[in-house]
């Protein structure tokens, strides 16, 4: 980096203080790397963007202990995650709604349960978590205005950025007193949203379909639970008004209701629609409303030169599957971890380039999956009859209509929130930092996820006999690992083209034959994201070590 004495430095500054610049910054100060964090608005965010983390996100977040902290402040491990498709809550003189169909999931501890009695590499390391973005953001912001290594600064935007090969000279304001100031940093990691400044000036374009449908979202308090949890709890309550979502099971609510393209925005009154879903007007508080578009877009590049964009400056979805932040997460993680090696003096010259080789395949399968689930969700709007809900919707006509209809809900499925191959089995199959396998079997399942190690692919969790999980057992940058005993001349190979190139590596030897079958080789290369880089069996001599981890690091291999 070129020293400008007259500027602030930094070796890492991250534009936008959501979710993922909040955790790559905290992975970054986890691996020893100084940074900081700008974000235009001066708290957190009031609104429900997001409520729920999946468990890929989980498994990542465990490393570091955001995890434990955030399931503080979640929804309760004992409660479920239904999602439950009905006509209405109640009538005006009676309870006259029904719920037509529940797609019934396991609470936290339930899941967990069955995690471990599974434990044969197809689940995940950890359970998925019901929260909103407005209980997350505040533990983040604590997490890092704790690490001495970040520099935290709210209230400050980013307004401009000049790069050249040494580094990125940065323009903030602080809103504030709208004074401007600049910083040096060797990187620029643009996590500014979907309208991303960032993203803006490095004339970056979005790609896909903007401005699909027309929402609106009350966010509300209210104390009618003998209504809204009629049936029992429930994650979501859907129609073809929207979707209700159980925001803490108790008294916080957020719905999200579908607005007709010719109504306009402005003409909304919050409280109508939260009685034309309900079925009746019920006493609440409105929190937070605002009308809002959803998005189908991934930005034609994720980065240039020394900037590089995670998050919602990379992608925006429609929520159907969570895809949005979840896939963030992901990013922040991959980002971190290549920036810090950069940063640190192992890192490679392509390691950087491959964050778009990488992670861009996955944003684009992310939003066709998106837009399935949104597709299925439109069908299932479309079943709904007025038989449903006229004034003979109670007798058998009635009755017949709701049983046709459940049916035909139930036979449409809720992919959304099964699509495990799409939450797990991701993988850089042709990423040129992990080691070509030609003949490797991959799944593109998006509904079922089948384990792998072939390289680029996640590893498989189990959890061993003391009750860890494989994933609890890596080391924060490389691990090295064998299962079955076998191997040791591979470890001690790998060990020292460690020590030679410098990179951390950790050292795991399991003696479980039982495993073999499932991790399939004798020898396994693990990066830090938890994405396998090289596997082989037989003979593991130092240069062929010493080739596969210059390769995952990103240097030039002869």
């Amino acid at each position: 980096m070129n020293d400008d004495k007259s500027l602030q430095q930094t070796p890492v500054l991250i534009a936008g203080g959501g979710p993922v610049g909040m955790i790559l910054a905290f992975d970054l100060a986890r691996r020893g790397i100084r940074c900081m964090l700008v974000e235009r608005n001066v708290t957190t965010t009031i609104h429900p963007k997001m409520d729920i983390t999946n468990a890929r996100s989980m498994e990542l977040l465990r490393r570091g202990g955001l995890a434990e902290r955030l399931r503080r402040v979640a929804v309760g491990e004992d409660h479920c995650f239904d999602v439950s498709w009905i006509t209405q809550f109640t009538g005006h003189a009676q309870l006259t709604g029904h719920e037509l169909h529940r797609f019934k999931y396991p609470s936290v501890s339930e899941h967990r349960a069955l995690i471990r009695a599974t434990n044969d590499g197809t689940q995940p390391a950890d359970s998925p978590m019901r929260v909103s973005q407005v209980e997350i953001e505040p533990v983040l912001k604590a997490a890092i205005e704790a690490e001495p290594l970040i520099e935290v600064r709210f209230g400050v935007e980013f307004d401009g950025l000049v790069q050249d090969a040494d580094g990125v000279t940065v323009t903030l304001r602080d809103r504030s007193t709208e004074t401007t100031s600049q910083v040096r940093c060797a990187y620029l990691a643009g996590c500014d949203g979907g309208s991303s400044r960032v993203r803006s000036c490095l004339g970056i374009n979005l790609a896909g379909d903007a401005r699909i449908m027309q929402r609106f979202t009350v966010h509300f308090r209210s104390p009618r639970r003998d209504l809204l949890l009629r049936w029992g709890r429930a994650w979501h309550y859907q129609s073809p008004l929207g979707t209700l979502v159980a925001q803490n099971d108790d008294d916080v609510w957020t719905l999200h209701a579908r607005i007709a393209p010719d109504v306009a925005v402005d003409s909304i009154k919050p409280a109508e629609l939260v009685a034309q879903f309900v079925g009746a007007p019920i006493e609440h508080e409105v929190l937070v409303a605002n009308p809002w578009t959803p998005h189908l877009l991934v930005a034609d590049a994720c980065g240039r030169g020394r900037v590089w964009l995670a998050g919602d400056a990379v992608h925006q979805y429609i929520p159907t599957g969570g895809y949005g932040m979840n896939t963030g997460v992901c990013e922040a993680y991959d980002l971190s971890w290549k920036l810090a090696a950069v940063l640190k003096g192992f890192g490679g010259p392509q390691l950087l380039e491959s964050v778009e080789i990488e992670r861009r395949p996955v944003a684009l399968r992310n939003r066709e999956g998106s837009r399935r689930h949104a597709d299925v969700r439109l069908k299932i709007a479309g079943l709904y009859s007025p038989a449903l809900y006229q004034a003979g919707a109670d007798g058998a006509d009635g009755a017949a209509a709701r049983r046709e209809a459940a049916a035909r809900i139930e036979a449409l499925g809720n992919a959304e929130n099964e699509s495990m191959g799409i939450e797990l089995g991701y993988a850089y199959r042709d990423s040129p930092i992990v080691s070509d396998e030609p003949d490797a079997e991959w799944s593109d399942d998006p509904l079922i996820y089948h384990p792998t190690t072939a390289p680029g692919a996640r590893l498989p969790s189990v959890f061993l006999a003391d009750g860890e999980s494989i994933h609890d057992k890596l080391g924060p940058w490389f691990t090295v690992l064998t299962v079955d005993g076998k191997g040791s001349d591979g470890l001690a190979a790998f060990r020292s083209a460690a020590e030679k190139i410098g990179v951390p590596l950790q050292v795991l030897q399991l003696h479980r034959s039982d495993l073999r079958a499932l991790y399939q080789a004798d020898v396994l290369l693990v990066r830090p994201d938890q994405h396998v880089a090289w596997r082989g069996s037989g003979q593991v001599s130092l240069d062929q070590a010493q080739a596969v981890l210059r390769r995952s690091l990103g240097w030039p291999v002869k």
